[in-house]
């Protein structure tokens, strides 16, 4: 069985935990601060950075992006991908701008902790987390965003919308985008998501 090092608001770590479910594949989740220095991530991962997909040989698979890699290859069904080409450009397109949203509100939250904080550092990465935002709400619709089928897309969207009311909630995007409210309302239904709310970790030890 695999076991997932993961953090409980980190959407990276959901994005994973999410492709797992809806894969059905098992595992054991093990939860850390990876800001303390008790987190066993760097035995697994040089970068230091969760999430970690540890095998059962021990060996660590790290980087959101490539566990959900790995795990299409190693685990191809059910599909998380398109089939058609354009289209896995059109979903991998989504992910880049939601991962996009979700690297500058963590920016965003470890500024905000700094001594004095620099205005033009927040406000730049605002317009990233608004901008990332507006271009996930141009490709939202009635259903899911590629291919008429819920796939990566929706998985990269939807936990960067959720990630924004843990760390970013006076960003009231629901309210300019109706269509991308709903569409994350329906995402929040699925088994999957409805599992794996984030939730905020209290960060003990000091890290800026």
């Amino acid at each position: 069985m695999y076991t997932l090092i993961s953090a409980t608001p980190s959407p990276y770590a959901r994005k994973v935990r999410i492709a797992l479910i809806e894969k059905g594949i098992p595992f054991t989740l093990q939860t850390e601060v990876p800001w303390h220095g008790t987190t066993a991530t760097p035995a697994y991962n040089p970068l230091e950075k969760l999430p970690v997909l540890v095998q059962p040989d021990g060996t660590g698979i790290y980087e959101s992006r490539f566990i959900l890699e790995w795990l299409e290859v190693k685990h191809p069904t059910p599909r998380l991908l398109p089939d058609d080409a354009e289209q896995i450009l059109a979903a991998r397109q989504v992910e880049v701008i939601a991962d996009g949203v979700c690297d500058a509100v963590v920016l965003l939250f470890f500024e905000r902790l700094r001594q004095e904080p620099s205005a033009e550092w927040i406000a730049r990465q605002r317009r990233k987390v608004e901008g990332g935002v507006r271009a996930l709400a141009e490709r939202a619709g009635d259903g899911f965003l590629v291919g008429g089928r819920f796939g990566l897309a929706d998985i990269a969207a939807g936990t960067a919308l959720r990630y924004l009311a843990v760390r970013f909630p006076e960003f009231d995007w629901a309210g300019q985008y109706p269509s991308l409210a709903a569409m994350s309302a329906r995402l929040e239904a699925r088994p999957s998501f409805a599992a794996t709310v984030p939730v905020p970790q209290t960060i003990t030890e000091k890290v800026v």
